[in-house]
């Protein structure tokens, strides 16, 4: 009876030491491994946050681009217009007129004229064509400044998309902590099966310790660098996407103001089309930046459900 005692004290013995083992194991793993899940909740958030902002980015630029073609079509059909009644006038005998000595000379002659039928139906066609050319004018100086402001909304967007992006990074001492979470889950899974092979675990303990390695050992699984390399992607996409809108948002002014619009007409063309192609440009930047962030909220996400599942194991 005593022996019996006695085996049963050693084996009691041999079980509160391996729990003992085992749960300062578990502790340590709980420690390593626990509050990481809230920081990839607030860093998804932010990625989130990013994506919507650099998508604002990409449709302003796609409005300034749709704008600036319209434009361009726009002032091509004016431009057959005034051509047109250039000829219409020529044809009527009306001549331009570029100064006041020339108004005079011409009025001196109005006097000796006639109305014909002819003269009547040029004077129509002609007031048709000029307020024709006069509401394109206006249509493309609207839209002028509407691509204006849409590439000057489209840098601001990629200006915070760069800055967010930039900052929504995996830190070192999350990296740190995750590498630590990795090594505290080989040592219980090192402590656990020595306590199997000793039989110094009930089969409970061993369950909850299989659980907990389990679920936090697939940090393995997770490509933590590609956060940031995501993060680099969107942040380098959206500074390129601020850089062309804010050239594309002073070429497109300059190109719609009235001292351009009335001088050089070869001129203001090269400036539309620089315009439009940095829209283009933006639009292209600002594209990839939101695709950057979108993905990296996958990469987070991932990073977040291993997370949740292993502290959900801890508990």
């Amino acid at each position: 009876m005593r022996i019996s005692w006695f085996v049963l004290l050693l084996l009691c013995t041999g079980y509160a030491h391996a729990d003992t083992n085992l749960t300062a194991a578990i502790e340590n793993v709980r420690t390593t491994c626990g509050n990481i899940s809230a920081e990839l909740t607030d860093m998804k958030k932010m990625a989130g946050i990013t994506t919507a902002v650099t998508g604002v980015g990409t449709v302003a630029g796609g409005v300034a681009l749709g704008s600036g073609i319209t434009k361009a079509k726009i002032d091509t059909e004016q431009a057959e217009k005034q051509s047109e009644l250039d000829k219409i006038m020529q044809s009527a005998g009306f001549i331009k007129i570029n100064s006041e000595s020339e108004l005079l000379n011409i009025l001196g002659g109005m006097y000796e004229q006639t109305n014909t039928e002819f003269g009547d139906i040029a004077a129509e066609t002609i007031k048709s064509r000029q307020q024709e050319i006069s509401e394109l004018e206006k249509k493309s100086k609207n839209l002028g400044n509407w691509r204006t402001g849409m590439l000057a909304t489209s840098t601001a967007t990629n200006i915070a998309g760069a800055v967010m992006s930039g900052a929504n990074r995996v830190k070192g001492d999350l990296k740190q902590q995750i590498n630590e979470c990795l090594t505290s889950v080989k040592t219980l899974s090192n402590i656990r099966m020595q306590a199997r092979l000793s039989q110094t675990a009930s089969d409970m303990e061993l369950e909850r310790a299989e659980k907990i390695i389990r679920a936090c050992d697939a940090w393995t699984t997770v490509d933590v660098s590609s956060i940031n390399t995501k993060s680099t992607g969107a942040t380098i996409s959206s500074g390129i996407g601020a850089t062309t809108g804010l050239a594309g948002t002073i070429v497109s002014a300059s190109a719609n103001s009235n001292s351009v619009r009335d001088g050089d007409a070869d001129k203001e063309k090269k400036l539309n089309t620089t315009a439009n192609v940095l829209a283009g440009g933006t639009t292209l930047a600002s594209g990839v930046a939101t695709i950057f962030n979108a993905t990296q909220i996958s990469a987070i996400k991932r990073a977040a459900t291993v997370a949740d599942e292993c502290e959900g194991a801890l508990k």
